[in-house]
This record gives C-alpha cells, sequence and structure tokens, in this order.
C-alpha cells in the first residue's frame, strides 16, 4: 500500500520538507531479504544506514497514471534489529517548475509517496502507518528548478539501528496511482565524473565558477562555514559580456516571477564547521555557476566539484580524424547526448528536461551508433505508446501533464518517434520486442493521420522544420504541408516494415497503401515537374524529395541539380532547419559531394557547426543565430556525428534495416584528412573501420565480426584491385586513386 508524510506539498508560496520515512523491525537470524519499491516522485532508499539505491531520481520519470515503476533490492538482514530508511523527493508527482508545460495543474499532483515490500524468509513486511516519518533538511525539492538545504535540520543516524524515533510521526494512508506496475529496464542515471572549475572570478554579488565545459549534473559544495550562513548557487551556460548571464533559462518571455526566486537555483544554509552538501532530487545543465553568500576566503577552487549526473549508458561507437575541428564537433555531439539522457532523451538539461518526441526521433541513430541505449529507449517507447490518446495522437512531450503536447508541439515530424524508435533498433540491434508491444499503437497512429488528411490527401498539422538557420523556430522555409505529408509518408513505408518483420501482412498492406497514397499527392500536388522542384524552393523540401524517394531514380539527377542550385544560392551555408539537417550532408554524400558536406559541416563562419566552435561552444547549440544565443544544449542537430561515422569512416550497418548480418563500407577520403577512424559494437561484436593516406595510396584497415558478411563500396575514382566494390573481411586494403586522365 502507499504511504506519504503529509497531505501538504511544496507551491511556489510555500515550501514543505522533503520526508523521512524509516521502520525497525527485528529478525530471529541473519538471512536474506528481497525489497521492491515504487514511489509517485523520487525516492532514495536505505538499509541499516547504507545507501543503496540503484541510482539518481529513482525510480523513473513517468506518468504514474500510465506507468509505475518497480525497482527490486537484495539486503542482507542481520540477527536482531534492522532498518529501512527512505527520502522521498516530488519529482513529477509535484512539479510547480514545470508550469509552462502544465505539470502544475497535474491531475493527480499531490505530496510524493511510496509502496515498499520486504520479503524474507515467511515474513513480508509493507509499507502501512507503522512507518514513522519527521521532515528532512531538505527544505524545497522541484527536479527542473532546484533544491534547498538547511544542513541545521540535519537528523544524525535518522537511518540507522539504534536510533530513537517515538517522537516521529505516523505515516498516513495514500491512494494508489492508476498506472501499470514495471520493473524499470532502464539504465539508471549515475555519477560519470567530476569536473573542477577552470576559473573564478568575483562579480558584484558573488563569485563565479567556470568548469570549462557545459553539462550536467550538480555541484557538491564544501566548506568551512557559519551556522545560519546562506550559500545560493545559480547555475547559468554562457558569460555575456564577461558577466554570469542566464537569460536563456527560462521559456517564457515574460517569465513568471517566481521563476527568478527559484530556477536553477541550490540554496544551502550552513551548520556550524567543516561540512558538505550535495543536491539530492534535482540536476541542472550548466556550465558557469554563481555562488552568493560567501566570503572571498572561501571563494577557492575547493568550494564546488562538478558531479556529472546522467543515464548509465555504454560507449558502442566512435569517431575520430586527422582535422581537430571534426574531432571537437564529434566530442560535443557525444556530450550533447549524453549530458540530454535522463532515463530518456531529453531536449535540453538547463531549461526544460522535457522528452520532445522530435529531438529523440531526429537523435535516434546517432545515439544507437554511439551508446548502448536501447533498453531506455525501449522503456520510455512503452510511456509514448500510454500517452497515445482515443484517437490515436501522441503528444508533444512523454511524459506530459495535464494534456500538454495534443493541441500544439506535436505532428507528423515529432510524433514519427512512435516508429523510428522500434526501426533503428531493429536495424542496429535486431530486436523485435518494441515492434510486438508497440504495432497495435503504430496501427492506430496511421489510422490517426488517415484522417488528418486534408482534401489533397496531404497533411497540415503540427509542427514543421524547427530552428531554421537565423530564423525564428516556428518560420522554416520548407512549408509545412511538404515536411508533414513526406514524413507521413516515411512513417507509414517504416511502419510496414516493421509489421512485415513481425508477421503482421494486414497491417502491412495498409500501410504500404497509405504510404502509396501520400506518395501520390505529394507528387500530384507539391512538385513542379518541369524544374523537378519541391514546394518551398529551399534545402529542406529537394532533399526530403530527393532523400526519400518521392522522386523516381530517373526524376533525381535533375532534382539533386535543383538541390546543387539551392546549396549555391546559400554560398554552401547550411540554410534549413532540424529536418533538412538530419538528411543533406547524407544526401550530397550519395551523389559524391562529401567533401562539400564537409566544408559545410565544418567551415568556421556563420551558419555552420564551425562557427558555434569558434563562438566557444562545448555542446550543440539549439538554433543558429549571428547576432544572439539561445539555449546552448541540445542533441536534435548532431547527426553529424552518424555522418561522420557512415559517410566518412563508412561504417553502413544494415541500411535497409532487413539483414542484421550485413554491412557496407562505404568511406569517402575527405580531401585535406590524412586519416580517418571509427568504431561501432554490434551484436555481433566490434566493427571497425579505419584509413589513412601513404603517398598515393590510401590503406583501409577493417576489423568484421565473421558473421557479417561485408562490401567495400569506394567513391567514384577509387579502386582495389581494380575493383570499386569488394567482398570484405577483416584485414588491410590497399585503395588506388585512377587518375583523372588514365584511359582503360
Amino acid at each position: 500500500m502507499f504511504i506519504k508524510a503529509t497531505k501538504e506539498f511544496n507551491t511556489f508560496d510555500r515550501a514543505v520538507a522533503a520526508p523521512y520515512l524509516r521502520k525497525s523491525f527485528e529478525s530471529k537470524r541473519a538471512t536474506s531479504g528481497v525489497i521492491e519499491i515504487t514511489a509517485c516522485g523520487f525516492y532514495e532508499l536505505y538499509f541499516n544506514g547504507r545507501r543503496i539505491t540503484k541510482g539518481f531520481l529513482s525510480p523513473y520519470i513517468s506518468n504514474t497514471e500510465h506507468l509505475l515503476y518497480v525497482d527490486k533490492y537484495e539486503v542482507e538482514i542481520e540477527k536482531g534489529e534492522n532498518v529501512i530508511g527512505i527520502l522521498l523527493g516530488n519529482g513529477l508527482q509535484n512539479n510547480p517548475g514545470g508550469w509552462i508545460w502544465g505539470f502544475d495543474k497535474y491531475t493527480h499532483r499531490g505530496a510524493p509517496k511510496v509502496a515498499l515490500t520486504l520479503s524474507f524468509d515467511d515474513v513480508i513486511i509493507e509499507s502501512d502507518q507503522s512507518f514513522k516519518t519527521h521532515p528532512s533538511p531538505i527544505s524545497y525539492d522541484d527536479y527542473r528548478y532546484g533544491e534547498m538545504y538547511d544542513a541545521n535540520f540535519e537528523i544524525e543516524g535518522w537511518n540507522e539501528k539504534g536510533y530513537f524515533d517515538d517522537e516521529w510521526g505516523n505515516a498516513i494512508l495514500a491512494e494508489a496511482p492508476k498506472g501499470e506496475l514495471r520493473i524499470c529496464e532502464a539504465e539508471p542515471i549515475v555519477k560519470d565524473f567530476e569536473i573542477k572549475p577552470i576559473g573564478i572570478f568575483s562579480e558584484e554579488d558573488g563569485f563565479v565558477y567556470d568548469f570549462g565545459v557545459n553539462h550536467t549534473g550538480v555541484c557538491r559544495l564544501e566548506l568551512e562555514g557559519k551556522k545560519g550562513q546562506k550559500i545560493t548557487l545559480c547555475h547559468g551556460e554562457i558569460l555575456i559580456d564577461g558577466k554570469f548571464n542566464n537569460d536563456m533559462l527560462f521559456c517564457d518571455a515574460n517569465r513568471k516571477e517566481p521563476d527568478l526566486s527559484f530556477a536553477h537555483k541550490d540554496i544551502y544554509v550552513c551548520k556550524e564547521g567543516k561540512q558538505t552538501y550535495t543536491p539530492t532530487f534535482t540536476y541542472h545543465g550548466f556550465r558557469y555557476v554563481k555562488v552568493m553568500g560567501i566570503t572571498e576566503a572561501q571563494a577557492t577552487p575547493e568550494l564546488l566539484t562538478f558531479v556529472v549526473l546522467h543515464s548509465a549508458l555504454e560507449t558502442r561507437g566512435d569517431f575520430s580524424c586527422s582535422d581537430e575541428t571534426a574531432n571537437r564537433l564529434q566530442e560535443i555531439t557525444r556530450r550533447s547526448d549524453i549530458s540530454n539522457f535522463h532515463y530518456f532523451p531529453t531536449d535540453c538539461p538547463h531549461r526544460e528536461k522535457n522528452g520532445w518526441t522530435a529531438d529523440a526521433a531526429l537523435s535516434a541513430e546517432q545515439l544507437l551508433l554511439n551508446y548502448g541505449c536501447e533498453k531506455s529507449f525501449a522503456e520510455w517507447h512503452r510511456n509514448i505508446c500510454k500517452a497515445q490518446n482515443e484517437k490515436g495522437a501522441i503528444p508533444g512531450i512523454v511524459p506530459a501533464g495535464n494534456g500538454f503536447g495534443f493541441d500544439w508541439g506535436n505532428g507528423p515530424a515529432w510524433d514519427c518517434v512512435l516508429v523510428w524508435l522500434p526501426y533503428y533498433v531493429y536495424m542496429y540491434r535486431g530486436e523485435k520486442k518494441m515492434i510486438y508491444e508497440s504495432a497495435e499503437h503504430i496501427f492506430k497512429y496511421l489510422k490517426y493521420i488517415e484522417g488528418r488528411r486534408n482534401e489533397k490527401g496531404l497533411m497540415h498539422i503540427g509542427l514543421g522544420d524547427w530552428c531554421h538557420a537565423n530564423r525564428n523556430e516556428g518560420d522554416p522555409k520548407a512549408p509545412l504541408v511538404v515536411t508533414d505529408s513526406i514524413i507521413s509518408m516515411l512513417i507509414s513505408e517504416r511502419a510496414a516494415l516493421l509489421f512485415d518483420v513481425i508477421g503482421r501482412t494486414k497491417e502491412r498492406d495498409y500501410a504500404q497503401n497509405l504510404a502509396k497514397e501520400f506518395k501520390k499527392a505529394i507528387r500530384e500536388n507539391l512538385i513542379d515537374f518541369d524544374s523537378m522542384t519541391v514546394l518551398g524552393n529551399c534545402h529542406t523540401s529537394q532533399a526530403m524529395g530527393i532523400y526519400y524517394d518521392v522522386f523516381t531514380d530517373e526524376e533525381k539527377p535533375k532534382a539533386f541539380g535543383r538541390f546543387m542550385d539551392f546549396i549555391k544560392e546559400s554560398d554552401e551555408h547550411i540554410d534549413c532547419g532540424v529536418l533538412g539537417g538530419r538528411i543533406i550532408f547524407h544526401l550530397l554524400s550519395d551523389y559524391g559531394y562529401s567533401d562539400l558536406a564537409y566544408k559545410m559541416i565544418t567551415r568556421p563562419d556563420f551558419p555552420s557547426y564551425g562557427y558555434w566552435l569558434e563562438q566557444g561552444a562545448t555542446t550543440l547549440w539549439e538554433t543558429f543565430f549571428v547576432d544572439k544565443v539561445k539555449s546552448c544544449n541540445h542533441h536534435f542537430w548532431g547527426d553529424i556525428s552518424a555522418w561522420f561515422i557512415k559517410q566518412i569512416a563508412g561504417i553502413n550497418y544494415n541500411p535497409k534495416a532487413n539483414d542484421i548480418k550485413y554491412l557496407e563500407i562505404r568511406p569517402n577520403f575527405i580531401d585535406g584528412l590524412k586519416n580517418a577512424s571509427a568504431f561501432y559494437d554490434g551484436i555481433f561484436g566490434r566493427i571497425s573501420s579505419e584509413w589513412h593516406r601513404d603517398g598515393q595510396k590510401v590503406r583501409l584497415n577493417l576489423e568484421i565480426p565473421k558473421e557479417i558478411n561485408t562490401i567495400i563500396i569506394l567513391p567514384k575514382g577509387y579502386f582495389i584491385n581494380g575493383e570499386q566494390n569488394v567482398a570484405a573481411k577483416s584485414g588491410e586494403y590497399i585503395i588506388s586513386k585512377q587518375e583523372k586522365d588514365k584511359k582503360f
């Protein structure tokens, strides 16, 4: 049964302390037991004084009316007294900092609550009113905004044996949520490493600590303090005119007043003497921290340590080359990916911490090529399916609060995450479970988009080519009817593939027919066949038409010529939003223009990824603007990492998502690069590709698991023993380049 400490909960106007709960019990002998625990909110679990919690922000971040997550722990029970200790945080159960997305009006908002059972021998201990409770030193916590902690209210030994808790109150019973119980299979959030400040400087009202890179986590505060001394840590991403600034942390231009008081701040009230504090139920995205309330003598490098926190995802792939610009872009992409992964991909760690669906759809492939995230994808995907409404629509963020994301913030380019996640997990890991689990939801979504078409059979709902370079977010060059309709066609095609994989032939045929109807409507209404131009006359429209096979093979050369016209008109700069940015570089490589794609990515002038580096970026930014900076840590522009791995190093694994034992090695020997290498750890073992120039030749070294059938496909003008396509296995291959005037 669920219990809680109080019926009261945090508001901006009234703080309610995070509660301690404890239960002492006796065992006749030493034995082993199993604790199962779930919470609406976050929990920290202790047994006989030892923290045993799996990770940070346990058990998960979900709408508990949809899914309720359970964690299991094996414990060693001692003869005599034993103690269960729990500390509860608000999580999504009470998230006033999420007001702009409706979380402050969450239907089931309330004080955090917990349910627990401990089983050993023939004994079962359940959470009930016998659990004792007391306020903790955490006087306020909001996982989006921050935490307040008063060390003068610490209770030594509260979770240990022998503690006298007779003066504590008793827990009260709480209503159980309606969510389906699940064992959490997502990777836990853990500490990865620590960062020390690289610089400290003073401002009028405090001292600013620079940690050198933008990342996610919390600061550990260590100092000799005076009782009652109040220390405030304000977190920010950038400096403006050399001063601490966090203007881009607020989504609402009017900045609801409490945001200014609470957002991205941790507040600590000292006790007397040496002390250490690390926030428990929040995290921040930041590079800089302004510390207020300390003396100059206390402003030492030892005062703050950046504790980096994110999901415990193993590295599965990486890329490097002889150009430091590309290496830095790979580094900041990976940093953006991992710093935005807290159980699921978030859109930014400093401001929103939301699971925006388009962000994950755009990044699914790059994430899988770099990290082992399929378990976390699968867990979040279950939440996406649960969030689908009766009409078949998907909200723009998951988990969502109070119905947010159905009337604005979704649409095919966002909703495609429902299909993209199982599609890419199947492509790279060969796993079908996600497909089986979501088949009914995917079919329901296809029915939904079929019914949302206009009289011409086209789609025109939701959001489009977001964050077009040097334009406002919702003002792309690509018309919404183009991006929506083509993405809807692609959703249907990929859904058909997934249905076929699991033998759902009726659904496959339906999806294939819907895809054909979308393609027919697109070709009849959105293309000028005289010039082979897609409506919009821009990078994104034209690239999507070619890359996603709206044009026939016979039409594509002329259509690509138009695409190159648009590239020239932009002076070979990025001139698209995230939907175009996901494919334009791959399209250029498909037509033999990898050098141009590389130039567009790495060039130092605006707009480009290289320009971000010139401005000091250590993570990928949200937008390309020359005169302003918005959010500085987003991953949805990060497909350049997949492009590096696939188009430079050449690792194209299971490219048609139809054979987990098939690999194409398609390297591109970029002018100016001396070498390049990448690896990907697949289900059969490591795949690696490394090439380096050796005089007039290129040496290509491959590591390929014996189970995988591989073919090397070389770019125009390059040969292995006179052949451009060569069956391959592990080993070294000598590649020669044909002279332009050489005749055969």
